[in-house]
C-alpha cells in the first residue's frame, strides 16, 4: 500500500497542469491495513479549540506521527494515520501507540484530544478554519455547506492486489456501509442542538458534492474515467474530493471505507477494522473464485441510500431493507448473521454495548454539558 498521505495539498500533475488520475498499478498487495482517525483538539474543559497550528505546523510530533499527523478544515480537527499494517492482529497494538503518541503530543503543548462523529459543542460560526490552501479553495468553491463540516470520522483501508477486483469489491461493500453506519452513530449533536438523528455527522457530510452512497462501477477503468472527468472539467482539485462512502483508492492501492463516525473507545475501532478487512477478504476470495463473472443482484442506490437513511436516523435501533429488496431486518440480526458468517466478534460487541448516541444523550440529561464534553476525551 502507497504511503502517500490522503491529505496532500500537490498531486502530481500532467503537463497540461491537471492533476493525474490514480493508477492500476497501486493494487499490488492484498489484505494490508490503514487506519485514518479524524478527532477534536480540546481545551481542558472538552471544548473545540484551535491548536492544529501547534501540534501539527510548530513543533515535531513522536516518532510514530512523523509524516502521519495532519489536520483537516478546521484548526480544531486533526487526523492520525497509522503505519500500513500487514494484517488483523498489528491492529490493536499499533492503533493505541498511535493514540497515545497523539495524546501525549497534545498534552505536551497545552491540549487535549476529543472524539465524536460531531463534537456537541462545536459551532461553526466561532471557530477557525485552516490556512491551507487546499481547504481555503474548498471553501471558496463550496461555500456554506463546507463552512459548516465540523464533522469527523473514521477511514479504513484494506489492500487489494488488483484493481478490477477492488473495484468490484467496492461495489459490493456498499450494502454493508449502513451497518457500519448505524453501529458507529455517535453525533446525535450539531453546533449545540439536539438533530433528533444518531448520526448526524452522515447527513453533514452528505452536503457536500461528490459525497454518499456510489453508484457501481463497471471496473476500475469506470472509476478513473470518472476521476478523469472531474479532474478535467475543474469539478474537483484532486482525486482526495472524491469523498464516497467507498471508494477504490487509486494512489494507495486499497480499497476505503469511509463510513464510521469517529470513536472514542479505541476497541470499536478495531472492531470496524476487523469488519471490513474481513468483508474485504471474503469478497477478494469470491471474486478469485468466479462470482464476479456471475450475475449478481445490483443494489439501487435509492435502496442503499434509505438503507443509509435507517442508519442515520435510528442508529443501533435500526432496520434495513435486506437484500432481497422486499423484507425488512432488524440491526441486531443482520450483525448476528455477518459475525457467525465471517467469524468475528467485535461488531456483536458494539451492538451489545450503549450506542455513542445514546451515551451522549444520557450524559447530557443526567450532568449537563460541561461533563458531556469532558466525557469525550479520550
Amino acid at each position: 500500500m502507497s504511503t502517500e498521505r490522503s491529505g496532500d495539498d500537490s498531486p502530481a500533475r500532467s503537463a497540461t497542469g491537471v492533476p493525474e488520475i490514480g493508477s492500476a498499478d497501486a493494487f499490488d498487495r492484498l489484505g494490508t491495513i490503514g487506519i485514518e482517525e479524524e478527532f477534536y483538539v480540546v481545551d481542558d474543559s472538552g471544548r473545540p479549540t484551535a491548536g492544529t497550528d501547534e501540534l501539527v505546523y510548530e513543533s515535531t510530533p513522536p516518532e510514530i506521527l512523523t509524516d502521519r499527523l495532519d489536520h483537516e478544515l478546521f484548526k480544531c480537527v486533526i487526523e492520525t494515520q497509522t503505519p500500513t499494517l500487514d494484517g488483523v492482529d498489528e491492529v490493536s497494538k499499533t492503533l493505541r501507540a498511535v493514540r497515545s503518541a497523539l495524546v501525549d503530543h497534545a498534552t505536551e503543548h497545552g491540549f487535549s484530544i476529543g472524539a465524536a462523529g460531531l463534537h456537541p459543542a462545536a459551532l461553526w460560526r466561532e471557530l477557525e478554519h485552516a490556512e491551507k490552501p487546499r481547504y481555503r479553495s474548498q471553501l471558496e468553491r463550496i461555500q456554506y455547506p463546507q463552512h459548516r463540516n465540523t464533522t469527523t470520522g473514521l477511514h479504513v483501508h484494506v489492500g487489494v492486489d488488483d484493481a478490477d477486483k477492488a473495484t468490484w469489491i467496492a461495489n459490493r461493500l456498499r450494502w454493508h456501509l449502513p451497518i457500519m453506519l448505524a453501529l458507529s452513530a455517535n453525533s446525535p449533536y450539531w453546533n449545540g442542538y439536539d438533530t433528533g438523528l444518531a448520526s448526524a455527522r452522515a447527513k453533514i457530510f452528505e452536503g457536500l458534492p461528490n459525497t454518499g452512497m456510489p453508484t457501481r462501477f463497471d471496473d476500475f477503468d469506470d472509476y478513473l474515467a470518472l476521476e478523469r472527468t472531474m479532474l478535467e472539467t475543474g469539478s474537483i482539485n484532486d482525486r482526495g474530493e472524491l469523498w464516497y462512502e467507498v471508494r477504490p483508492h487509486s494512489v494507495h492501492g486499497t480499497v476505503e471505507v469511509r463510513t464510521p463516525d469517529a470513536q472514542g473507545d479505541p476497541e470499536n475501532v478495531v472492531a470496524f477494522v476487523e469488519y471490513t478487512h474481513a468483508l474485504v477478504m471474503d469478497l477478494a476470495a469470491r471474486y478469485e473464485d468466479g462470482e464476479h463473472h456471475q450475475q449478481s443482484a445490483n443494489h439501487r442506490r435509492e435502496t442503499l441510500d434509505e438503507n443509509k437513511w435507517r442508519a442515520i436516523r435510528h442508529g443501533h435501533d435500526a432496520s434495513f431493507i435486506d437484500r432481497n429488496g422486499s423484507d425488512v431486518v432488524g440491526l441486531g440480526e443482520l450483525v448476528d448473521r455477518e459475525a457467525q458468517r465471517l467469524g468475528i466478534s467485535g461488531i456483536r460487541d458494539l451492538y451489545e454495548q450503549e450506542s455513542g448516541a445514546n451515551r451522549q444523550r444520557r450524559i447530557l440529561e443526567e450532568h449537563g454539558i460541561d461533563e458531556l464534553c469532558r466525557s469525550l476525551i479520550i
